[in-house]
């Protein structure tokens, strides 16, 4: 195995200790499944990206045990470069104990131009100008004319009409004046880099920027608990909208403990000084006059309202571009004043577009002047415009639904009412277990089968069409199941919010 891989190497331009913890600690590092679905997202855009400049030649080659067999893609690429290939994708070159693997490499009139493939809709170039540079070296190490470097994302102004268009899916952009910068510090980089994996010592390195720039980093935690900031006690990191650099400062400045923010006497903001009084005397806040005065604006019948989404990189339905949000599924449970709770769901076949039969059972659901609530209704208000936005016929329904959504989310995030076990964060997950800590049926972690927040949601209903009939059912009702927990869990919120401003 190559000592020095071109992601190890943008893994030590982002920190030493990011490098030397994978090698080293990989356990440490948390993958959660958001991240997963990054990784998973990255393999099949470059699969798709292979064909951009027609026939092409794939050097992949994987051992008995589904390893990368580096040496014979290292012998098969050389063998494309005999032949004159015009398209070799995953091109792999080593030299001195450095590898990469291209993802395109195109031949020109007096070489060969490397295209780098990214599953992101932003051209960062100087970013990915890092990963690009070591690969330009270690191919101009090993005789390769590097005539040109390009970076491919996705075009996010797409929008699929028919059969996917994949040069209309991709844009190409020229990065090479941001890897000429980055260029002349590679040798030096490769060098310190191959340093730090020879040594079995740590690296020494604080937490800082780097930990969140330029992406988040997997060892977060490892890194806080070895810079003495306790995972199990509230810190200043939990602190309600701090902002990282200011928590870094405090950090730095021996601040760390709520009782570290109370003896030191920093500014906080009036969120932030309910919560630290709150965690630090084990108290909550009620504020009963501003809790009537929001429930005032409810009337019944009351429609707690719930979408599930998908964002796909490579639009699936005609009218739809990469990345959009397209809801799948929403669940509705109506309030009467009487009590009487009623719920309706639609989730679609995983197969047709499911937004049209959504938004007419929607439009058949709530009357256009209903009382409607969501929690974070930016959310809901924002599918509701795309929606009023595809289907002209049923705009001004859709529009009204939105108009009268009132945000649940907003008594909490405006401080009419803050428990210490909210820990700073306001979200339907972090209010629930606070408002009902001995309450199995409003536990997320206790509904069974796969789907327990909506990143799962979103992960498993673009795979139920390939499923087989049993997965597929179960599939299903884990997803009717964790939607509808989250109006339920609308409706005990604000049965909650009426018991407190009594």
């Amino acid at each position: 195995m190559p000592g020095l891989s071109k992601s190890k190497y943008t893994s030590f331009r982002k920190c030493p200790k990011y490098l030397w913890l994978g090698a080293y600690k990989p356990e440490e590092q948390v993958v959660d499944s958001s991240m997963q679905a990054r990784f998973d997202t990255g393999t099949s855009v470059g699969e798709l990206a292979k064909g951009l400049f027609g026939p092409y030649t794939d050097v992949t080659t994987l051992t008995d045990d589904g390893h990368l067999d580096i040496k014979a893609m290292l012998a098969r690429t050389q063998q494309c470069l005999a032949d004159d290939a015009d398209n070799i994708c995953e091109a792999a070159f080593s030299y001195r104990g450095c590898y990469c693997a291209v993802d395109i490499l195109r031949k020109t009139d007096d070489g060969y131009a490397i295209y780098e493939v990214k599953s992101s809709t932003s051209a960062d170039k100087e970013v990915y100008a890092q990963d690009v540079a070591f690969q330009k070296w270690v191919l101009t190490q090993c005789g390769v004319n590097v005539t040109g470097t390009y970076l491919v994302c996705i075009n996010n102004q797409y929008v699929r009409n028919g059969a996917l268009g994949v040069h209309q899916l991709f844009s190409i952009n020229d990065i090479s004046e941001a890897v000429a910068v980055e260029y002349p510090q590679v040798a030096a980089n490769c060098k310190a880099a191959k340093a730090v994996l020879d040594n079995p010592a740590e690296p020494a390195v604080p937490i800082g920027p780097h930990c969140h720039e330029p992406y988040g980093c997997g060892f977060m935690s490892y890194c806080m608990r070895q810079c003495g900031i306790p995972d199990n006690e509230p810190t200043v990191f939990d602190l309600y909208r701090g902002s990282f650099e200011k928590q870094l400062e405090h950090v730095h400045n021996g601040i760390v403990s709520f009782p570290d923010i109370v003896k030191s006497g920093i500014n906080l903001t009036p969120m932030q000084k309910m919560q630290v009084d709150c965690t630090m005397h084990g108290t909550k806040h009620i504020d009963k006059a501003a809790l009537h005065e929001f429930l005032n604006t409810l009337s019944y019948p009351i429609y707690h309202l719930d979408f599930e989404t998908m964002q796909l990189v490579v639009p699936p339905y005609d009218g739809t571009r990469p990345y959009q949000q397209i809801p799948f599924q929403y669940s509705l449970h109506i309030e009467h004043a009487d009590g009487t709770l009623e719920h309706r769901e639609f989730l679609g076949n995983g197969v047709d577009d499911p937004r049209r039969a959504l938004a007419e059972q929607l439009c058949r659901a709530i009357p256009a002047d209903a009382c409607v609530t969501a929690y974070n209704k930016k959310f809901e208000c924002g599918r509701l415009s795309e929606l009023a936005d595809t289907f002209p016929d049923l705009s001004a329904h859709l529009l009204s639904i939105s108009n009268h959504i009132i945000d649940l989310l907003s008594p909490f995030q405006k401080g009419y009412c803050y428990y210490p076990a909210m820990g700073g964060g306001f979200s339907i997950k972090a209010v629930l277990p606070a408002l009902f800590p001995s309450d199995p049926d409003l536990d997320y972690h206790n509904l069974e089968g796969s789907v327990h927040n909506g990143g799962e949601a979103m992960d498993i209903y673009p795979l139920i069409a390939a499923m087989s009939p049993v997965e597929q059912a179960a599939a299903r009702e884990s997803l009717l199941r964790y939607c509808e927990l989250d109006t339920f869990a609308m409706v005990k919120v604000l049965e909650k919010l009426r018991e407190l401003a009594r």
